[in-house]
This record gives structure tokens, sequence and C-alpha cells, in this order.
């Protein structure tokens, strides 16, 4: 007798005319298509979708930054000339620059009795502070009017994801414009380094902050010390990692195969429960008229 390879067949097959169809079986295909439709869509819009997830590691992300971090700030002072406003580095590496100019411009504000200052500098991945102040000016205001609003403070690149909410413009809005004129105010930020990695496995290298603040009228034996806004900034050891992901297509198909199997199974058992049930009740009701 040849081999026949058909025996091997798992999926023996049943001629139609030894099945019987039933209306509570159509109902329920019905219903089983529909349900799976729903779960094949959802599944397929969760796969093409990304997700982001995030780490923590205590590293330097970005050592090809040379030990630098670029800073944008962008701060209003509406009582205070342009002339008398300068902005004022200092760090733990030695650092002290009274009125830096780079990249930074002033913009007249109120008929010129006030000022706009916006600039992009950098600074040492050390413990430091830069401060807005009159310390660069040629002749020193007796009552410099410190009152202010910051628009923008952010470190390192632009970083403008969705799904990212974080705090890389902390201060951006902080209105001190009813603090007393003559206040210094000092704005403590802890820097934490985060990194953005999408699905390329490109990285983008940014920084969030938190800030604690005060203000205070400070005075010496010489008498009131003149006002400055300072930033006073540390670094975290800590970094934070966002990395997209995309579920791998591999899981994908497991789910999708998963659904429709496991849907059809369990309709098929639901429908010979009904269909059986129906056939006994079938029974006795010809039993009882016999």
């Amino acid at each position: 007798m040849p081999f026949d390879v058909r025996r091997f067949d798992i999926y023996r097959k049943v001629p139609k005319d030894l099945t019987q169809p039933t209306y509570t079986g159509a109902f329920i295909s019905i219903l089983c298509c529909v349900f799976i439709l729903f779960l094949f869509l959802s599944e397929l819009t969760g796969f093409i979708a990304t997700e982001i997830v995030n780490e923590l590691y205590v590293d330097d992300p970005d050592k090809d930054s040379g030990g630098k971090i670029e800073v944008s700030l962008n701060i209003s002072l509406p009582n205070l000339h342009c002339d008398l406003v300068g902005l004022d580095i200092q760090d733990e590496m030695g650092r002290h620059e009274v009125g830096h100019i780079d990249n930074s411009m002033k913009v007249p504000l109120n008929q010129g009795d006030g000022c706009r200052f916006e600039g992009e500098f950098t600074i040492n991945k050390v413990p430091g502070n830069f401060h807005v102040s009159t310390h660069s000016a040629t002749a020193q205001p007796q009552n410099p009017d410190m009152t202010h609003t910051i628009h923008k403070l952010a470190f390192g690149e632009k970083l403008q994801v969705q799904k990212v909410q974080g705090a890389f413009n902390a201060l951006g809005g902080a209105n001190r414009l009813s603090s007393n004129p003559l206040a210094s105010h000092d704005y403590i930020l802890k820097i934490v380094p985060t990194v953005y990695e999408d699905l390329s496995g490109k990285q983008r290298f940014s920084y969030q902050y938190t800030v604690a603040n005060k203000e205070y009228v400070a005075y010496s034996h010489t008498g009131r010390i003149i006002p400055a806004i300072w930033f006073r900034y540390d670094l975290s050891p800590i970094t934070v990692k966002y990395t997209e992901r995309r579920q791998p297509f591999y899981r994908f198909i497991t789910t999708i195969c998963a659904i429709v199997g496991g849907t059809f199974t369990v309709a098929g058992i639901i429908d010979s429960c009904i269909f059986t049930a129906s056939e006994a009740w079938k029974k006795i009701q010809i039993g009882k008229m016999s």
C-alpha cells in the first residue's frame, strides 16, 4: 500500500451535508467575528504606537560636551534700565566673569525704563552660579529695582516630546513683580541630566531641574548690599533616560493568534453547550407529548 501523507492531517474535514446550521450558531459566529475585529484593531493600534520607558542610572550621559552645559535665559526687569543690567557667571573651577555679553541681547521695555535680557551661554559641570545684577554697570544705582519675570530658563538641547512631561523649564512664568524692589532673589537649582533616545537610536541630551527660592534684603557692616537675581546650581549624579520602544512583531503575531484561537474555542464551547441543552429540551418536550 503506498504511503498516504494525508494520514497526518489533524484537521479532518466534515462533509457539509453532515453539519447542521442554527440561528444560535450564526448569532454567536457574528459576535465572535466582531469581537475578534475589535481586539485586532486594539492590538494593531498598540503595535503601531510607541511607548516611552524611563530608567535611572549614575553616569554623565553627554561625555562629548567637553564638560559644558548650554543655558538659555530670558528674563524681564520692567523697572531697571538696560545700561544697568548684566550677567555674571561664577563656578568652583575658578571662573568669574562679570558682564557676560556673548550671544546676549537687551530689549528696552516701558519706554526705556525697563529691560528684557535674553542670553545663551555655557556653564561648567561643577557647582556654581550665574546672576543678573548691576555689577557690570559703570555707575551703580542707588536703589536698583530687581522685580522681574522669568520667561525661560532651560539647560541643554530643547526637548519637546509629547509623552515626556518633565521640568525642563521649571522657572518659566515665575513672576516676582510684587516683591520688594530692593530684595535679592536666590533660586537654588538641582540640575538633573536627561537623555531621550528615539526608535532609531539617536540620543538628545537635555537637563531638567528642581528649584527652591527665597528673597531677602542683604546688609553688611558697610550698609545694604546691592541686590541681584541669583541662580545657584548643582548637578545631580542621577541621569534620567527616556527610551522610545515599540512592541516586537513576533509578540504582536502571537497575541493575534491567541485572540483568534481563544475566541473561536470559547465561542465553540458556548455554541456546543447551547445546542446540547436545546436538543435535550426538545427530547424532554417530545417525551411529555407522548
